[in-house]
């Protein structure tokens, strides 16, 4: 399990004025995007005190991480799933909280079956919220206390592991500013983010697939080539006057 004072520290942020407004807008992105994904198996790794999944019709849906409440307790970086087995799996902030994110994805890569789906929320180092992290003092307190992942670099890690982006998109132009006033007060910005400076959103969120190199094996074709269909012979008709018009033979040409 997590040690209990960082998570007694991310407890409190999540909690907060803050916190609140980045879960907001992580669960109406979660909501909207897991309901479009189709399957049997669903796993949370990370924050199980919040349903990431709810909106998923998956049969079986389960958490797992070091946190109390999750289904299983189990590493993220070496997890007890069989390989090829899970339909979709989401990463809420799981690798910039973790020493081996690259080690976590290979996992995530090996439990996905063929074509399967990993959506992931983390911080942006380029952003109002990651110069606050490198001016800030608190660098124990959660979630300064992280290893922001660029967008790009992130990117790059799902390529090297035949994942293919296909959706995503930047949220929380909101300065991080603890008081819900001022929180407030700046909530134009989060219009205008999308719009005039839209990189530099505090929180991005990015949907893998989950790709296989193969071969396609050609087989010879061993059936009979079709035979060409047979054509109407032409029937000769009788005129009038007992005459026979053969239509090989136009009139005026003799038999």
């Amino acid at each position: 399990m997590l040690n209990s004072a960082r998570q007694q520290s991310m407890q409190q942020w999540l909690e907060s004025s803050l916190g609140q407004y980045v879960l907001d807008q992580e669960q109406r992105y979660f909501d909207q995007v897991v309901a479009d994904v189709f399957g049997y198996n669903a796993a949370q790794i990370g924050f199980p005190q919040y349903d990431f999944l709810r909106n998923n019709r998956m049969p079986f849906k389960f958490v797992m991480g070091l946190e109390q409440g999750c289904s299983a307790y189990a590493m993220p970086h070496s997890l007890p799933i069989g390989s090829g087995s899970t339909d979709l799996v989401i990463l809420p902030h799981t690798l910039e909280f973790n020493t081996c994110p690259h080690q976590i994805l290979r996992e995530v890569h090996r439990i996905l079956i063929p074509e399967g789906h990993v959506v992931i929320s983390g911080f942006n180092p380029f952003s109002l919220w990651g110069l606050h992290q490198r001016m800030t003092s608190s660098k124990t307190d959660f979630p300064w206390c992280g290893r922001f992942i660029a967008l790009p670099r992130l990117k790059d890690w799902l390529e090297l592991l035949n994942f293919e982006t296909i959706a995503g998109r930047l949220g929380c132009y909101v300065p991080p500013c603890e008081r819900e006033t001022w929180l407030s007060r700046l909530r134009f910005m989060e219009d205008a983010g999308d719009r005039w400076w839209p990189i530099a959103g505090g929180v991005y969120y990015l949907q893998a697939v989950k790709h296989e190199c193969g071969m396609r094996i050609i087989k010879p074709c061993w059936e009979n080539v079709p035979k060409t269909k047979k054509r109407a012979a032409p029937v000769a008709q009788i005129e009038k006057g007992g005459k026979i018009h053969n239509p090989k033979n136009p009139p005026g040409c003799q038999q």
